[in-house]
């Protein structure tokens, strides 16, 4: 372990001449000047030095797997965090403690809910496909961890690199629309059923403005690829202005969108219609109980979470950092600070916002989000056309007519979206 961190240190001055692990350094090249290049290196070079004590044959294989192995434990520690902070979060914002029993300030409670989980008798109905009723919620699982696999979390930690790897991410959330229905067919239960065919509803609905929130982005990146895309947003004007999607109009709009959107497909509030706690049913998960629904509950967090990956990686500059003189910090700390900064927003979101009834949740996209997200496609080739202007006076009648086309279309949906439906009066009893 000491050499180890003697290796960092070398990295980190830029002394290291000497190449101790075999092919490492060769792959990544040198550290440049900034004093943040070991720190950048230094997930690698552990993954190396795991690797270096295994046959020369095997070390490729052992790399991946201490990889994969770093991946999912990181997110998982992450569920386990997130669920203890967003009951703190929701308790604060609801006048409420939240968990304050289990360990000092309640910080063992998601370890008492694991236990319980873990412990809780695993009830199939008799009449229920028991093999798919078990795979259900293993495939619900996979398919959100696959999501993972394309996310470039750093400058040098992209898992796999895939030139076509957004459709690869959204084509695995695809699956877990087959994993919902599995899970409320194989119950031999009607209202697990019924409740599927609802959530499925939902999901395919949501998939739509998903995917043409993205279709801009690609557009103006060029490319299919996460880590491309990435890097399409990396330069800065006069070392201050990040060029981040988000900060275009066309970008600002399907930031919008796929926020919305991402709210739905993850199941969220106020989206949260399949298996909301005012039902008189679990949704899907109705005949579900002990770990297999704890299976299901991890999965939508790790659904949540890879949806905000993805949101940071394609409009707010992913591992890029907000301006030229903050490089000085590895690139995977900026991708951590802003996934944290989308999670917290999905909390606010969940503790703000009323639910929806079912036909406002379809209407909202069908009427209201997916016309968005076909006219932001204009948006965003006007955009594209104009990008050659070079006189300021061209700039600006570029800019102002970028926002007119995307704030027009809002306010004209929004109006027949909200006709017919009278102004809400609240009274209170006295």
């Amino acid at each position: 372990m000491s050499g180890v961190l003697l290796l960092f240190w070398a990295q980190w001055t830029g002394g290291g001449e000497v190449d101790p692990i075999p092919g490492a350094l060769a792959v990544l090249g040198r550290p440049g000047p900034d004093p943040g290049a070991g720190l950048e290196q230094a997930p690698i070079l552990l993954r190396d030095w795991v690797a270096h004590w295994f046959p020369a044959p095997a070390r490729w294989l052992a790399g991946n797997l201490f990889g994969v192995g770093a991946t999912m434990a990181a997110f998982a520690l992450l569920f386990v965090t997130l669920t203890l902070v967003e009951r703190k979060v929701l308790g604060r914002m609801q006048n409420r403690p939240g968990p304050n029993r289990t360990g000092p300030f309640g910080l063992l409670q998601p370890v008492a809910d694991g236990i319980k989980l873990l412990v809780k008798e695993d009830l199939v109905p008799a009449a229920a496909d028991k093999a798919l009723h078990f795979l259900a919620p293993v495939a619900f699982l996979a398919f959100n961890l696959l999501a993972f696999a394309v996310i470039p979390y750093g400058r040098l930690l992209v898992p796999v690199d895939l030139d076509a790897g957004i459709l690869f991410f959204f084509a695995a959330g695809a699956g877990t629309e087959l994993a919902v229905f599995i899970a409320g067919w194989s119950s031999h239960n009607k209202y697990a059923l019924l409740a599927a065919m609802r959530a499925l509803a939902q999901l395919i609905s949501y998939e739509l403005p998903l995917l043409l929130a993205v279709v801009p982005v690609v557009m103006l990146a060029g490319t299919l690829s996460p880590a491309g895309v990435v890097i399409a947003q990396g330069t800065w004007t006069f070392g201050l202005l990040p060029h981040w999607h988000v900060f275009t109009p066309c970008g600002a709009a399907g930031f919008m969108l796929f926020l919305l959107a991402a709210l739905a497909e993850a199941n969220r509030s106020p989206f949260d219609l399949p298996e909301a706690e005012s039902e008189l049913i679990a949704g899907h998960l109705t005949e579900y109980s002990g770990f297999k629904y704890a299976l299901f509950f991890m999965a939508e967090y790790l659904s949540m979470t890879a949806l905000s990956a993805m949101a940071v990686t394609l409009f707010l500059g992913g591992w890029q950092a907000p301006c030229a003189a903050l490089q000085v910090l590895p690139s995977y700390l900026w991708f951590i600070l802003k996934l944290l900064a989308m999670l917290a927003l999905f909390m606010w979101t969940r503790g703000t916002l009323p639910r929806l009834r079912m036909d406002q949740l379809m209407r909202f996209s069908w009427k209201f989000l997916t016309p968005l997200g076909l006219l932001n496609l204009g948006t965003a080739a006007f955009w594209l056309a104009s990008a050659g202007a070079a006189a300021w006076p061209a700039q600006l009648g570029r800019w102002v007519l970028g926002w007119t086309l995307v704030v027009a279309p809002f306010v004209a949906l929004g109006r027949r979206l909200g006709a017919g439906v009278g102004r809400r009066t609240y009274r209170y009893a006295t």
